[in-house]
């Protein structure tokens, strides 16, 4: 902790104690090293577009590393802002020179920011040569913190260590893969943010892509970052609408929505979507990835839901599911005989476990401190690379040219699935 420091810099009119009471009284109540952490945390006021702001958090950068560490600091920079800002704060950031380490090889800058990146193709490749402008690739870490789920990062150790399952990861085995991001709550309070999107921009085009690379890509050479992006960004370079699937598109957007905070009265953004995509390869050819996301539904639940072939004319289909939230953990569904003299009736059982159940064992990571923690090491295995990023666009590019396939329906709150 002795070298460790945290400068925000924002708008709002704090100063170093009113700032270190807001983040006691939001986010670290109760912790008891909560009087040690908040000693390491000081705020700069400042304007995104004012060039003075930038000299003035780089005096207090400064100062830090002449009083405190008496040495060039790293330096890690996180845009927790819309991305409509991320333009001028990073041509500001490099106009005054902070984005230059200070210690040469001996000290690091790097650029952390939020999704979405972009708001289709041609703003991504834009943001991105923005970016290429200022860093380097190694230096840019886009933050989707799904990829640092648990759940997530176990997809490829339980695929790859279990010689029981990646035999069966293919068109063979496999009739279609779910991909399911479901919530209760509406928009309330981010209507003005939201509406701008719709939910295949707001989780489709980056959570759910996600977790569809990490299911469809083949085994990398290594797990080094660089092997990890590339095969990533194969499958979804091969992306297509699943033609062939009935129901290709579903566009719904919840009743009331219209009248939330910050929509527009007559918006046509989609509280629900479901779109069918298909990776273009051998091993996938003809299996359905049926993506699916809505906002004030009867349940919130995120799940990968792998659905294996009847076999010999049976009726009963096994399952793998990876359970993303609300609790983390994997889950098969098999079949055995049921109990009790001569029975010959087949039941479904369920075998399963979730990382909660290793609570105070071997806990999982909160996604964020994970995908800080890494941002810190200069780990990028759990970030979007330029060229997943740019394949994502692109798909999703072709879905949103063929929504006029779907018309946009309406559904009650609190419905189920099936019933939109």
């Amino acid at each position: 902790m002795a070298n460790f420091r945290v400068v925000a810099f924002g708008r709002r009119d704090f100063d170093d104690m009113s700032y270190r009471q807001f983040v006691f009284r939001e986010a670290l109540q109760g912790d008891s090293q909560s009087a040690v952490i908040l000693e390491k945390i000081s705020y700069v006021k400042g304007e995104f577009k004012d060039a003075s702001s930038y000299r003035r958090l780089g005096d207090k950068l400064s100062s830090v590393d002449a009083k405190e560490f008496k040495k060039c600091s790293n330096k890690l920079f996180y845009l927790a802002v819309p991305p409509v800002h991320y333009e001028v704060i990073i041509s500001e950031l490099s106009l005054s020179g902070l984005t230059i380490p200070c210690g040469g090889d001996l000290g690091w800058t790097r650029v952390l920011l939020e999704k979405p990146f972009g708001s289709d193709l041609e703003t991504a490749k834009r943001l991105d040569l923005l970016l290429a402008k200022h860093f380097k690739e190694e230096q840019i870490f886009r933050i989707d913190h799904y990829l640092a789920k648990e759940s997530l990062q176990n997809i490829l150790a339980f695929r790859f260590s279990n010689s029981i399952f990646e035999p069966l990861w293919s068109r063979k085995f496999v009739e279609r893969v779910e991909i399911n991001f479901f919530e209760e709550r509406t928009v309330a309070g981010r209507g003005l943010f939201y509406d701008g999107l719709g939910a295949l921009l707001d989780v489709g085009q980056n959570h759910l892509l996600a977790m569809l690379s990490l299911i469809a890509m083949k085994k990398p050479k290594d797990l080094s970052a660089g092997a990890l992006h590339k095969e990533r960004a194969k499958v979804l370079g091969r992306l297509k609408i699943f033609c062939g699937q009935e129901g290709v598109f579903r566009r719904a957007q919840y009743e009331g929505y219209r009248s939330e905070s910050g929509v527009a009265p007559d918006s046509e953004a989609e509280t629900f979507f479901t779109v069918a995509a298909a990776v273009l390869n051998l091993r996938w050819r003809n299996v359905p990835f049926l993506l699916s996301a809505g906002k004030a539904l009867n349940e919130s639940k995120v799940e990968i839901r792998i659905i294996f072939r009847k076999d010999d004319g049976r009726l009963n289909q096994n399952e793998l599911i990876f359970k993303i939230r609300p609790s983390e953990g994997i889950a098969i569904k098999f079949f055995a005989k049921k109990p009790g003299l001569g029975s010959e009736e087949i039941e479904e059982k369920i075998l399963s476990f979730n990382y909660d159940d290793d609570a105070g064992k071997n806990k999982a990571s909160d996604a964020y401190e994970k995908v800080l923690y890494d941002a810190v090491l200069g780990d990028q295995t759990l970030f979007a690379s330029t060229a997943e990023v740019s394949a994502a666009w692109k798909f999703i590019a072709k879905v949103r040219g063929h929504w006029k396939q779907a018309p946009l329906k309406t559904y009650k709150k609190g419905s189920r699935v099936e019933e939109i």
